[in-house]
């Protein structure tokens, strides 16, 4: 594994959690929006997260990059998928969305569950930030054993 791989596993990680961090961000924006383009309350967004080589599990890939010399491939987004889980009903009957019986379809956010995630993809990010730093600090001082 040479010292460039470590920084292109660390920029998808980079990548990979900021584009979760826009789809939590964009779940909490609309957690109690009652009206979507596509008709009815906002569905719930999920990032999914897969390894960039997607046939290798890691301890495999790690047992033949170890062996061949060769770097892992990072992680890249597989998609975004819709919640499935059911929404909530409010019993709500002057809202302008209430149906015949009184009741609202809120969104299936629960913003709680989403800071948590939020707080799991900052700190996912953080931690490839320590990565690139850290290989960026092994090429330096690399370079002053050179010099001298």
């Amino acid at each position: 594994m040479n010292l460039y791989d470590s920084f292109k596993i660390s920029a998808s990680g980079l990548s990979a959690e900021r584009l979760r961090m826009d789809v939590i961000s964009s779940n909490i924006a609309n957690a109690n929006s009652t009206r979507s383009a596509k008709g009815g309350p906002y569905k719930r967004q999920v990032a999914i997260l897969q390894p960039a080589d997607p046939q290798e599990s890691f301890q495999t890939a790690l047992r033949e990059k170890q062996n061949k010399g060769a770097g892992l491939t990072g992680v890249k987004v597989a998609g975004i998928i819709e919640d499935t889980s059911p929404t909530k009903k409010v019993y709500d009957p002057k809202h302008p969305d209430a149906n015949g019986e009184g009741y609202v379809e809120y969104p299936n956010v629960d913003v709680m569950k989403e800071m948590v995630e939020m707080i799991t993809a900052s700190r996912a990010y953080e931690a490839n930030v320590t990565a690139l730093n850290g290989t960026k600090s092994m090429i330096l001082k690399t370079l002053e054993i050179g010099r001298g």
